[in-house]
C-alpha cells in the first residue's frame, strides 16, 4: 500500500477509536498532559522527532536553539514531535508556527512550551503542548537531537511512528504495529456503523449495542 492511502486510512479513525484498538493490541499510545492551541480537525502523519534540554537564561548559545533545523527536517504531511522535558519555556512561536506551516507539516506536537498563541492560530496549523508561557527559549534551550527517539506525554516516540490527533487527543502508533492496531480500528468503526445504523432505525442504545456485540 501506498503512503498517501495509509495515511487515508488513518485519517478517517478518531482517537477515541485508536486508542481502543491500541487497548485491544496491549500497546500505551495515548498522549497524556498535552493541549490542543490551535487547529481543527484530524491529522495523522509520520513523526519527525525533536529533543531540546533546557536551562537557564544563558545557558546556551542562540544558534543551539535549533528551531530553524527542526522546521527543515519536516516534510510535506509529517508530524513534529518536540521533547522539552515538559519545561514550562517556548520552543515554539507564530514565526515558527508560519514556517511550519509553510513546510506542509500535519502537526506540531510539543512536550513544553508554546507562545503567540493568535499568531498560531492564525497561521491554521495544527499545534498542541504542555504549556503557553511568553518566556523564549532563546539561550534557555539546546537541540540535542533529531530523529532519535523521544518521549512525548510519556509515550515513547521514534522516527516514522504514526501520529493521530483530534480535538479529543493525540495517538502514538508504533511503525511496526500499524497494521495490526489499523485492522483492529478499522474493524471499530464497522462495528460503530452497526451501531449507529440501528439507532436510526429506532433500536434503543441497549438493543443496539447487544446486537453489534459493542459493549
Amino acid at each position: 500500500m501506498d503512503t498517501p492511502q495509509l495515511l487515508q486510512r488513518c485519517r478517517a479513525i478518531g482517537t477515541s477509536t485508536w486508542s481502543d484498538a491500541l487497548d485491544q493490541c496491549g500497546i500505551a499510545g495515548v498522549v497524556r498532559g498535552l493541549v490542543q492551541r490551535s487547529g481543527h480537525g484530524r491529522f495523522a502523519g509520520f513523526a519527525v522527532t525533536a529533543r531540546e534540554r533546557a536551562g537557564a537564561l544563558g545557558s546556551f548559545p542562540r544558534a543551539e536553539f535549533g528551531v530553524g533545523q527542526m522546521i527543515a527536517a519536516i516534510e510535506p504531511g509529517d508530524v513534529l514531535m518536540a521533547d522539552v522535558g515538559g519545561a514550562d519555556i517556548s520552543t515554539f512561536g507564530g514565526l515558527a508556527a508560519l514556517a511550519t506551516q509553510n513546510r506542509g507539516a500535519a502537526a506540531v506536537v510539543i512536550d513544553g512550551g508554546c507562545r503567540d498563541v493568535e499568531e498560531i492560530r492564525a497561521t491554521g496549523l495544527w499545534l498542541a503542548s504542555r504549556s503557553v508561557t511568553p518566556t523564549t527559549g532563546k539561550t534557555r534551550l539546546k537541540l540535542e537531537a533529531l530523529g532519535e527517539p523521544v518521549t512525548i506525554g510519556g509515550i515513547p516516540v521514534k522516527p516514522g511512528d504514526v501520529v493521530a490527533g483530534d480535538d479529543t487527543g493525540i495517538v502514538v502508533i508504533p511503525r511496526g504495529d500499524l497494521a495490526r492496531v489499523l485492522d483492529a480500528a478499522e474493524r471499530m468503526l464497522k462495528t460503530d456503523a452497526a451501531v449507529e445504523q440501528a439507532l436510526h432505525a429506532g433500536k434503543s442504545f441497549a438493543e443496539a449495542a447487544a446486537a453489534a456485540n459493542y459493549i
